[in-house]
């Protein structure tokens, strides 16, 4: 079992892969203790949090010592049945944050790259008729 684990140990990760875990649709009523029961099985676990505000409950934070931990815990729990309800586990993003764009800046860039192509096609076009 140890040559298994070590070759896992080795393999190139995707870059979404990651020692956070966000883990979503737990029930409401889960407590620090069955979360460390639940996911302590797959490594050793630095911070778990989990959110109590009325608009992130049933949702918590797992932070792994390990990346290859927390790949293994996601992997083995996504669609796991704890109490009735069936988690999703995300790898944590923290870079994505959606980028705000000014709309006419966008629109009139559109619009500058439309006529440099227009015009490339002119000059295509009148090469090759001569």
């Amino acid at each position: 079992m140890s040559l298994a684990l070590g070759n896992t140990r080795t393999a190139q990760l995707p870059p979404n892969v990651n020692r956070i875990l966000l883990v979503k649709n737990l029930p409401f009523k889960i407590t620090s203790e069955e979360m460390f029961s639940l996911f302590g099985k797959y490594g050793a676990i630095r911070q778990i949090r989990i959110g109590n505000a009325q608009k992130t409950r049933g949702t918590a934070f797992v932070v792994y010592e390990d990346i290859y931990d927390a790949k293994e815990a996601c992997e083995h729990l996504q669609g796991f049945n704890v109490s009735g309800r069936y988690l999703v586990l995300l790898y944590y993003q923290t870079n994505h944050k959606p980028r705000k764009m000014n709309l006419s800046m966008e629109e009139e860039r559109v619009e500058q790259l439309r006529q440099q192509y227009k015009s490339m096609a002119r000059d295509d076009d009148d090469g090759l008729d001569g």
